[in-house]
């Protein structure tokens, strides 16, 4: 029994390619093919022969496999495996669905900062305060005697932010690989390295929105132990409110940020759970018929008035972490904050990144990522605050 494998020439077609095609199918073979641009020609194997074919760089065992051959599938693991029974008139179609997961856009979040401090075991973040007594204390009278000169000191602490290191591998064999692409279009290496960086991603998210599970040191935005907690002025959805009630909570909810914050700062982000995010899309109660405004377009246009004297923008961003049902706590949050790298940030010192694939038998195949990742550190305490119900 043969199988085709088809090899490139190295000769790049111009145009359409049929005169090129024309050439190569009466001096090469009957049965050549245009791929990519370039003359691919049919090599008849018996089944034994494709052993290698597909996974080593060049078709040398000595060089390692090329990842590059393997970049054509696009699946989901089933518990099948690759044999699946198909007749004379199955068409297996190239597009494959893969398992969907909730991920979402953490830098809209949470400033992150890539690469700085690679390899430590923590960080330290020096703040700074000013000693100085009341400005007015620097007044002098003129032609007064003995003067004192009223000084200005400053202070400095520091925070510091554990850093967690991240390893994953993977692991495959050539007979699982060989028989992954019999399957016409399940590539094994591309799924397991695509299913190790969505977990990296995953890891990323849940970090950043609701810290670690095992580890206290690797808070999250919502589980932040530092920052002050507001149980009864949220009390229920905001897409729930009443023509009255809506009113209240938009005159309220920044005056009661400006006050936590000692009349220094305003926010700059409002991130709110996903299923009220949603209901938002709803008109503003009393407004039906008369000037018909969605919700969320009329809070963040009267909250991008309420701070456009501090900041330039407003942003309401929703997470699905905020909703009971996807934390530890079991609550509702609604984080106001200024998302500014100042005021609380993420750190990520090692980016994902992959080792170069090695083996020690050239039948068993195995390369791991690794990275390094932070919890949350809020840098400036009052500034961000959050409602819980």
């Amino acid at each position: 029994m043969k199988s085709v494998f088809y090899r490139p020439t190295g000769k790049v077609v111009v145009g359409n390619g049929r005169t090129e095609l024309r050439d190569a199918e009466k001096n090469i073979h009957p049965c050549c093919i245009i791929r990519n641009n370039e003359i691919y020609v049919p090599e008849f194997l018996e089944d034994i022969d494709l052993q290698g074919r597909s996974i080593f760089s060049r078709g040398d065992r000595n060089n390692g496999p090329d990842l590059r051959l393997n970049a054509v599938g696009d699946t989901a693991d089933t518990a099948t495996g690759y044999q699946i029974q198909t007749d004379t008139l199955t068409y297996i179609i190239k597009e494959i669905t893969r398992q969907s997961f909730y991920l979402e856009n953490v830098g809209a979040h949470i400033p992150i900062r890539i690469g700085e401090g690679a390899f430590s075991r923590a960080l330290l973040t020096n703040r700074t305060y000013s000693l100085a007594d009341d400005p007015e204390s620097g007044f002098v009278r003129d032609g007064g005697g003995e003067q004192r000169l009223s000084m200005v000191d400053v202070a400095v602490d520091g925070v510091t932010t554990y850093i967690a290191n991240w390893i994953k591998g993977v692991a495959y064999s050539l007979i699982d690989v060989e028989q992954a692409l019999r399957a016409n279009n399940w590539d094994l290496i591309s799924e397991l390295h695509m299913a190790r960086k969505t977990n990296w991603d995953l890891l990323v998210q849940k970090i950043a929105m609701i810290g670690s599970a095992t580890d206290t040191r690797m808070p999250g935005l919502l589980t932040n132990t530092n920052i002050n907690t507001t149980t009864g002025f949220i009390t229920g959805p905001i897409s729930a409110l009443s023509a009255s009630g809506f009113t209240t909570f938009l005159q309220d909810l920044i005056a009661d940020y400006w006050t936590n914050t000692n009349s220094t700062a305003l926010p700059n982000t409002f991130v709110i759970p996903y299923t009220d995010y949603l209901g938002l899309q709803t008109l503003v109660p009393g407004t039906v018929g008369t000037y018909p405004v969605p919700m969320i377009r009329y809070l963040e246009d009267a909250f991008k008035a309420a701070v456009r004297q501090k900041e330039a923008e407003f942003n309401i961003v929703p997470s699905a972490y905020c909703d009971a049902a996807n934390n530890p706590a079991g609550s509702h949050y609604y984080m106001l904050y200024r998302n500014d790298a100042r005021t609380l940030r993420m750190n990520i010192p090692v980016d994902y990144t992959v080792t170069q694939a090695g083996t020690i038998n050239n039948l068993q195949f195995q390369d791991a990522a690794y990275g390094q990742i932070t919890g949350v550190t809020v840098l400036k305490n009052l500034e961000v605050l959050r409602f819980t119900y």
